[in-house]
Parts: structure tokens; sequence; C-alpha cells
């Protein structure tokens, strides 16, 4: 081995015997933004959007709160309003005829009436009803139809033919709740064609 071959080799085991100067760690970003911003990007690695297609998504409606409370506030309102006593609370036998007109009307307003100067446009069938239920239903119902500025009404009370006494209770306390009705003008025992005895038409105010 010549001597310039010797000396490479002295200078290269130096070389691999000299200590390796230790790497310098890369200097860490502490901000906490920052390093939420490259686990984003990490995680979103690959992701391609999707192409736009112009379409508008909406979140789905909610369903509408129901004032239970309120609507049986208003219930118990229109019961409270309409007492049960009244002239016809007897019924037919004390010979006092189921009729009213309302102080100011015409006095032939009742005659057309009878005779049915006034189509009915409405009805409502209260049979099958308690006297509680029977109240609300006939309140709910003639304020209904005034607001759809129907003028005459048809109301079913019944004979009371299926009743325990073959007496209708619903008879003797119908007139009386509908005299309370400031909706009101007349009412009258309705023709045998329209339900004789065992209903009321009925004439109520226009509506403005």
């Amino acid at each position: 081995m010549d001597d310039k071959t010797l000396a490479r080799l002295k200078t290269l085991r130096k070389t691999l015997a000299a200590p390796k100067a230790a790497a310098r760690p890369a200097a860490i970003d502490a901000s906490p933004e920052v390093r939420d911003r490259a686990a984003f990007k990490a995680a979103m690695k690959g992701v391609k959007r999707l192409p736009d297609t112009g379409r508008l998504y909406l979140p789905a409606a909610l369903p509408k709160a129901i004032p239970r409370q309120h609507i049986k506030d208003e219930q118990q309102v229109l019961i409270d309003s309409m007492s049960d006593w009244n002239e016809w609370e007897d019924g037919p036998e004390t010979g006092v005829e189921i009729a009213y007109l309302r102080d100011g009307m015409r006095s032939d307003t009742l005659k057309k009436l009878r005779r049915g100067h006034w189509v009915v446009q409405a009805q409502i069938d209260l049979h099958g009803h308690n006297v509680d239920e029977a109240r609300y239903a006939l309140a709910a119902f003639v304020i209904h139809s005034r607001q759809e500025g129907i003028r005459c009404v048809r109301v079913i009370h019944g004979k009371g033919l299926g009743s325990k006494n073959k007496e209708s209770v619903l008879k003797g306390k119908v007139p009386g709740w509908l005299s309370q009705r400031d909706e009101v003008l007349a009412f009258c025992q309705a023709r045998h064609v329209d339900g004789g005895g065992g209903a009321l038409i009925v004439l109520l105010r226009s509506a403005r």
C-alpha cells in the first residue's frame, strides 16, 4: 500500500470516529390557531369540493307551538259567559213561546223568520253533547258563522225523545244561551220541515 492510499484511509478513519453534531430540532409554533389550522389541513387532505349545483338547502321548519292553555282559557270564558237560567228553562209546558227578538229590531222580524224569509245557510246538531259541551259548541258555532258572513242558521237541540224522562235538557237551555249572545238578533222555533220543536231558526247580525 502506497503512502497516498494510507493517508486517505487515516483521514477517513478520523472522519468516521468524530462525534456527529446533534440535529437541531425544528422550531415548533405553540400558537393554538396554527396547530388547529394544521390539524384541519391534515384531516382534509385528499378531500375535494363538491361542484356547485346552485341549490339552496333550507333547514326544516319547526312545528308551530300550540297554545293549549290559552285555548282552554278561551273555551272556559265562552262557557262562563252563558248562564243557564232563562225564561224557557221549564220547557214548552209553561205555554211560553220559544221566540226571541232583540230590542231595537223591527216587529215583523220574527214573522219573517217563521216564514223562512232568510235562507238557512248553516246548522249545528247538539245531539250527544252534555250541557257544557253543547254550550261551548253553540258559542263557537255562532261566532264562526258571523265571521263567515252567515245570517241565518239552524240549531238542532232535539226533542228529548231518547232521554230518560222524554224531556230535552238542551231544549230549555239553548234559547237562554242564544239570547245572551250579542251576535243573535232573533230566533224562533223551526217550521215542521226544518225540525219543528227540536230546532230553532236563528238570525245573526251581519258581519262588518
